[in-house]
């Protein structure tokens, strides 16, 4: 299901001549290693992507190193990423889940570099948005939440053997990175062409839980050039349907009509 487009505001952007760059920021508890099984359909389609782990997300990491990490650390390591882009290259950038928190902040910081955001499962905030402003706590572990997530369906898609690695690798979230609230100053952003890839709830009802108030999903009444594609699954469909994912942001990157 894709939204239809009102007219472009950003059309007076520059022409990039070099292959886009492409930046993959994984959500709660992933490294760039949640992108493996992405990666490799990526670059068939020309590609060469960026996987990123955000600070504190390390497994090398200990408790008390994330609990010096803050949401502007993440917000500076994707700038960091779009900042590392060729030259005369545009950037696209790509946020699972918990991701769109940092990436909405550094798409608002550099608008006029990125010519595209896909929104995994997720979806743009709005200014003065915090996941979790009463998260107490330094870090919080996937196994909290483990259960939860299962019998929510978030999970669908995933085989014994996925399952058991998410669990494996899995490192705790920084709590500073739940609390803190983003700040937002440039409207521009408004006007960047943006995907949201809704697996887990399809289109329509992330469309209705925004307009029934949920403030997570706020953003998709403000952004102005914003598609949705259903491609049903899981919450992690970067290991339940990676090629289908690849295909879709490769197409959006590129700058070709969607066959997803």
């Amino acid at each position: 299901m894709q939204s239809s487009q009102p007219p472009s505001r950003t059309s007076s952007r520059p022409t990039r001549s070099a292959p886009p760059h492409v930046v993959l920021v994984p959500g709660f508890w992933l490294g760039a290693w949640a992108w493996d099984d992405v990666l490799p359909h990526l670059r068939e389609r020309g590609l060469e992507p960026v996987a990123l782990t955000l600070p504190g997300l390390d497994p090398s990491g200990d408790a008390a190193s994330r609990a010096a990490v803050t949401l502007e650390d993440h917000v500076r390591a994707v700038e960091d990423a779009i900042d590392a882009a060729p030259e005369e290259a545009s950037t696209v950038l790509v946020a699972h889940s918990g991701a769109a928190v940092p990436v909405t902040a550094a798409l608002d910081r550099h608008v006029e570099q990125v010519t595209h955001v896909v929104w995994v499962d997720t979806a743009p905030v709005v200014d003065g948005f915090a996941l979790d402003p009463e998260a107490d706590g330094t870090e919080h572990p996937l196994d909290a939440q483990w259960d939860d997530e299962l019998e929510q369906g978030s999970m669908a898609g995933l085989d014994e053997d996925q399952l058991a690695t998410f669990r494996e690798r899995a490192v705790p979230q920084p709590g500073a990175a739940l609390r803190e609230a983003v700040r937002l100053t440039d409207e521009r952003r408004l006007d960047v062409p943006m995907t949201l890839v809704a697996t887990a709830y399809s289109g329509a009802d992330y469309r209705s839980y925004a307009e029934q108030g949920m403030p997570f999903l706020a953003g998709l009444l403000e952004y102005r050039r914003l598609e949705v594609v259903d491609l049903p699954t899981g919450h992690w469909p970067m290991w339940s349907r990676p090629a289908d994912l690849a295909q879709i942001i490769a197409d959006r990157a590129l700058g070709r009509p969607g066959t997803v």
